[in-house]
């Protein structure tokens, strides 16, 4: 063997160590794997490669969202009808979805459809029976339906449930006043109004049943 094959099968053997070497380190590249983004707003590409860049795409909104934001702009143009539209559409997807079930029994409310407005409340009542806000709106659909007994009954469970919140001894007031009963709604109306010294309506008739 002459010097240079002696020469050429040193140089051999020491790529053929490298190589082993490397294959065996992990160090070299994976199938399927190029590399990890590291960019905060996870892009990948940026000034060098703006055709590799891939931006986070923009959430778009449920169509519950739709049709609840779509109800709002309706109220806030006292256009009930399209308002309960809306929120038929939105009953259809979730017919437990409290805040929608809210939002009906309000409008009904305006439009003077109250079976419809007790229906949403009994139906909300029937989510969640401590629910003062239900209990005093069901009570307003009541008295409109001259249903005084159950109006009194859900006055007085709101009632219980937040005795601190001025407009439920207010609302009840409101209630015993149209029945006639001056006295029992003077104390609602005192009630109210030592809980919240803003409700001037309650002071007038403090002072209207006090004469």
């Amino acid at each position: 063997m002459s010097t240079f094959q002696l020469l050429l099968l040193i140089v051999a053997g020491g790529v053929f160590y490298l190589f082993f070497k490397q294959l065996f380190s992990g160090n070299h590249p994976k199938r399927g794997v190029d590399f990890e983004a590291k960019l905060p707003d996870e892009q990948i590409g940026g000034i060098n490669r703006p055709d590799k860049t891939f931006s986070t795409p923009t959430v778009q909104p449920t169509r519950m969202e739709q049709l609840l934001a779509m109800t709002d702009e309706a109220v806030g143009k006292e256009d009930y009808e399209e308002a309960k539209k809306a929120l038929g559409s939105a009953l259809i997807i979730d017919g437990n979805n409290t805040e929608v079930l809210q939002k009906m029994g309000y409008v009904c409310m305006q439009t003077e459809d109250y079976s419809e407005a007790k229906e949403s409340y009994e139906k909300l009542l029937s989510l969640d029976d401590n629910d003062d806000m239900a209990h005093v709106s069901l009570a307003n659909v009541l008295h409109k339906l001259d249903d005084e007994a159950g109006a009194e009954k859900h006055h007085e469970r709101a009632i219980t449930l937040d005795e601190e919140y001025a407009p439920h001894h207010f609302n009840y007031a409101n209630t015993l006043y149209d029945l006639g009963r001056t006295k029992e709604a003077l104390i609602g109306y005192k009630r109210a109004y030592e809980l919240d010294d803003s409700l001037e309506e309650a002071e007038k008739m403090i002072k209207k049943l006090s004469e």
